[in-house]
């Protein structure tokens, strides 16, 4: 019996990927290019490449959209579920400069750790903490585990459009309509300690949480202060 994902097995499927990919990039890039930005926390990124290490990008599952121009064309490296949706994701997120760790927390997930441990020496890696499939905003602990792995920080950002669609998902991913401002708000470097144990790496999963908490209410203040 066959190891790949059951969709892999029927020619529609693999159209459809295909298709989704190859029509959905010029869409969203389009959908991105009208779109005005006000950014906090830029310097922590700059801070983090000189100090020679690579991020670990923190976000919400919910808010994949609004990232992927933002950081496009820097060599980093997104984890990307097995699935359907995560091979038609990874393929644009590749036409967007991205490289995938294919695997999930749920499926072939120490397989894609390992993976991104080596990455992460050599590229910044993504990280969709709540991914695949939730619960929505409930940070699992991959994140933390490979910042502890690799020795290089967690870079926990938000994003909030001041006009978007929010889909009836289990993640609600937020789609910025055209010509809209859409505020990022990147946190301060987290750095996982190698000899953390289990309590710590809660502890600090928990700190995660409440720092991406805080960068969602500073998009808030800078989308009401425009």
């Amino acid at each position: 019996m066959s190891d790949s994902p059951h969709w892999r097995q029927s020619r529609r499927k693999r159209a459809e990927v295909a298709a989704i990919a190859t029509l959905g990039y010029p869409v969203v890039r389009a959908l991105c290019s009208t779109w005005t930005w006000k950014v906090s926390g830029a310097e922590h990124v700059d801070a983090i490449a000189r100090a020679g290490h690579h991020p670990i990008l923190a976000l919400w599952h919910g808010r994949i959209l609004a990232a992927t121009p933002y950081f496009q064309r820097r060599g980093i490296v997104a984890m990307a579920s097995e699935n359907f949706d995560g091979e038609w994701i990874a393929r644009l997120l590749q036409k967007f400069g991205y490289g995938a760790a294919r695997g999930s927390t749920s499926r072939g997930g120490a397989m894609a750790l390992r993976q991104l441990v080596r990455q992460v020496k050599a590229h910044g890696v993504a990280f969709t903490l709540d991914g695949p499939r939730g619960p929505a905003e409930v940070a699992q602990p991959g994140a933390v585990w490979l910042a502890k792995a690799t020795g290089n920080p967690l870079l926990p950002f938000h994003s909030e459009a001041a006009s978007s669609w929010t889909l009836k998902s289990w993640d609600r991913t937020q789609i910025p309509k055209p010509f809209t401002t859409v505020a990022m708000a990147i946190g301060k470097p987290i750095y996982v300690p190698r000899d953390a144990d289990d309590r710590a790496l809660n502890e600090l999963r928990i700190t995660l949480e409440a720092s991406l908490a805080a960068a969602r209410t500073e998009c808030h203040r800078q989308l009401a202060g425009q």
